[in-house]
């Protein structure tokens, strides 16, 4: 009988911690393989459960109606979002800002499943920058759509520059990067009403989708949360 396919494809130190993205086949599920990330041994993303990831992007592009949109994607993680705004013929432009060189890295080695989709599309640019030191500094440029993805929570962050940008004057700042009618969506994995409160003293009306699946991992349903405003 054939071992199960387990095979790390990268570990690295960063200023967060051990990152790891590793390719394994579900002992659960034999035949089926995913593409993981965890960080400092906790779970972070897989390439099984990605709903979320894209409708951040897909359900922000339906709110928008203009044509040759621009989309600022914070956070590359395994590209799920930046390809499914791709996937829209009417975006003209998706830029990623992506904090940990070590990750960026895997695009362009191919070793995350969209790489070759990705690495294609001329309309993408993935550089290096803190995504919420950009939003919290004026900005000569102004995006159609902006895609935060980066942090487990409003509550619970990855580092320690994004606690500032959940607060009503974070959000006033990151909405002087919106253009006129533009679109702000993030995404979290719980319910935070004081950051949709903030949300709404700042833009006004908040549009909350819950994002419901089964993991297979675990056996069990979770909720992801989306929340989006308009300037």
């Amino acid at each position: 009988m054939a071992k199960p396919v387990f095979e790390i494809l990268a570990l690295e130190e960063t200023p967060l911690g051990t990152i790891c993205l590793r390719r394994r086949e579900m002992l659960s599920e034999p035949g089926v393989v995913v593409t993981e990330v965890t960080l400092n041994q906790e779970f972070l993303m897989s390439s099984l459960h990605t709903a979320s990831e894209e409708a951040l992007a897909t359900i922000a592009l339906d709110m928008h109606d203009g044509d040759h949109r621009s989309v600022l994607v914070g956070g590359l993680g395994l590209g799920y979002t930046a390809h499914a705004a791709l996937s829209c013929h009417r975006v003209e432009r998706v830029e990623v800002v992506e904090l940990l060189p070590e990750v960026m890295r895997w695009l362009p080695s191919g070793l995350i499943p969209l790489a070759a989709a990705l690495n294609e599309d001329r309309r993408l640019l993935v550089r290096r920058g803190d995504i919420y030191a950009e939003l919290a500094e004026p900005s000569g440029r102004r995006y159609d759509i902006v895609l935060i993805d980066v942090d487990h929570s409003p509550e619970a962050s990855l580092g320690e520059g994004s606690p500032s940008f959940y607060t009503e004057p974070g959000l006033r700042r990151a909405r002087e990067h919106l253009a006129p009618g533009g679109i702000l969506g993030v995404w979290s994995c719980a319910e935070s009403s004081p950051f949709a409160d903030a949300l709404r003293r700042v833009f006004g009306a908040v549009t909350i989708r819950p994002v419901t699946y089964f993991n297979r991992h675990v056996r069990e349903e979770f909720t992801d949360w989306l929340l989006f405003a308009r300037n």
